[in-house]
């Protein structure tokens, strides 16, 4: 679970650049030359870091399912957002939640593993906590 950019303290923020660290990147955000390149299995959904519509979640079902698989098989995955916290958290925690975690356990996971800001968008937290497939359904009937 990363961004496109970090920060290290000594050179302050740098540029996340994707080589071939991973089997599987998953994008909800793309960045011209943050890679991968060619040869990496690259899967990208943008979605904004606010409320989503029923295509936008069917998309983090979907990466979340692909993340799901590529971790059973073995390979190396990496979600990534911009900052590497809200939208990218909700696809691991959604991954976790298939996997039989709690919202409240997937989330205090990513906090533990990631950083306390992680998922600090209350409204992803809403989501985790509803389920994204009931979310889904809910979403699709408020659209005209």
């Amino acid at each position: 679970m990363g961004g496109h950019a970090f920060f290290r303290p000594d050179t302050g923020f740098e540029l996340a650049v994707v080589r071939d660290e991973f089997d599987v990147v998953l994008s909800l955000l793309r960045r011209p030359g943050h890679g991968p390149p060619p040869g990496v299995e690259h899967h990208v959904h943008e979605i904004p870091d606010a409320p989503l519509d029923e295509a936008q979640i069917d998309g983090v079902i979907r990466l979340a399912e692909i993340a799901q698989l590529s971790l059973g098989l073995g390979r190396s995955v990496l979600v990534r957002c911009h900052s590497g916290y809200n939208r990218s958290g909700l696809v691991v925690a959604h991954t976790l939640r298939m996997s039989g975690h709690t919202s409240e356990e997937a989330v205090a996971l990513i906090r533990r593993q990631r950083s306390e800001w992680a998922l600090h968008n209350p409204v992803f937290e809403d989501y985790l906590d509803t389920g994204l497939d009931v979310v889904r359904l809910l979403a699709g009937l408020s659209e005209p």
